[in-house]
């Protein structure tokens, strides 16, 4: 008998893990907004979970829902998370210019991915302000969803549904672009226990990201639209919404920032590897370039020369992610360039 017992464990016991495996690498319960703005034909997208980049298997944390369809609009496919459902979700808005509701309709009567529908979750809105929302009744409370002109709003596992009532009023009475109305709906969403199982971190989630395509981005990927920062995780007690701020903070101080419209600074390739080539800075008086995180630290400074057609420097002290690189001149910030590094590719 101990000669079967013991096989009947381990089959038991792998079953399980890869049950909880496959779990965490499809679940994903989170509050979030997809909006837009019909004044400038941008397009946002921002959100936060109780789970990380540990959590999900290497996924950048909450950031794993946020898809923009560039002149199309947004969406979010949440709870039961899976890339089968959000694919076919983007390919109905892409490829059969659907509007959010037949979307939702034809998920609903669909479902390709794994599982019950009525564990998913959407939102979904299109660039003509069209919006619609779905909760699925066995999604995990406390849920729901918010719909209005411009923006749809949806959560589960929440401390309370005030949660969406507050998201929703702040994107209503915030003055200002798309992005400050985005940032205002995470800060309104802050609370200890927002998303309910970081309830005894005392925060409201463990990963957060904020994003908005302006109507000339040709690359949604991440890294690429013209605002786009992600807070994949953050030690334990940490408020990534306080983290995600202070990177907000940080991107929108470089767009007060003088640029050089006569002969406007190169940087090239983009994404870099280990190294990183500048170019079209002669006739100027840069000499210095500086690398910071999205987070505002900086990570690198170096003298650069106006003399040389072409300046290149060495990256391999970097870590891959995304960065800001400010050409400086006497001191003043004198351009600032989104940089990623991807040592992978």
């Amino acid at each position: 008998m101990k000669s079967l017992l013991l096989p009947q464990r381990q089959i038991i016991l792998f079953l399980f893990l890869n049950f909880f495996i496959f779990f965490s690498s499809y679940a994903q319960h989170t509050f979030s907004i997809v909006a837009i703005d019909p004044a400038t034909g941008q397009i946002g997208s921002a959100g936060a979970t109780c789970l990380d980049s540990v959590d999900l298997n290497g996924e950048e944390g909450a950031l794993v829902i946020s898809d923009i369809i560039l002149g199309k609009g947004a969406i979010h496919t949440q709870a039961a998370w899976s890339p089968t459902n959000q694919n076919a979700a983007r390919n109905r808005m892409l490829n059969h210019n659907e509007t959010p509701q037949q979307i939702i309709d034809w998920l609903v009567a669909n479902d390709p991915a794994s599982g019950s529908i009525n564990s998913r979750q959407y939102n979904i809105v299109s660039l003509n302000g069209q919006s619609a929302g779905y909760t699925g009744s066995s999604a995990h409370n406390e849920k729901g969803h918010r719909i209005g002109t411009n923006y749809a709003i949806a959560g589960n596992i929440l401390i309370s549904t005030q949660v969406l009532d507050d998201m929703e009023t702040a994107f209503l009475n915030t003055s200002g672009d798309l992005a400050t109305k985005l940032m205002a709906v995470m800060q309104a969403a802050k609370r200890p226990g927002a998303d309910a199982r970081c309830t005894s971190e005392g925060v409201s989630s463990r990963s957060a990201f904020i994003r908005v395509a302006q109507p000339s981005d040709t690359d949604s990927s991440y890294g690429n639209l013209w605002l786009d920062i992600n807070i994949s995780a953050t030690p334990f007690g940490v408020e990534p919404i306080d983290e995600l701020q202070t990177a907000y903070d940080a991107f929108i101080a470089t767009l007060s920032t003088r640029e050089i419209s006569d002969n406007p600074v190169t940087i090239f390739p983009n994404p870099a590897k280990n190294i990183l080539n500048i170019s079209n800075i002669a006739k100027t008086s840069i000499n210095t370039l500086e690398i910071y995180t999205i987070t505002g630290k900086k990570v690198f400074s170096t003298s650069i020369s106006a003399n040389k057609k072409l300046n290149s420097i060495d990256l391999s002290t970097l870590s891959n992610g995304l960065y800001l690189v400010k050409f400086m001149q006497k001191n003043t910030t004198a351009h600032v360039e989104k940089l990623i590094i991807n040592k992978q590719f």
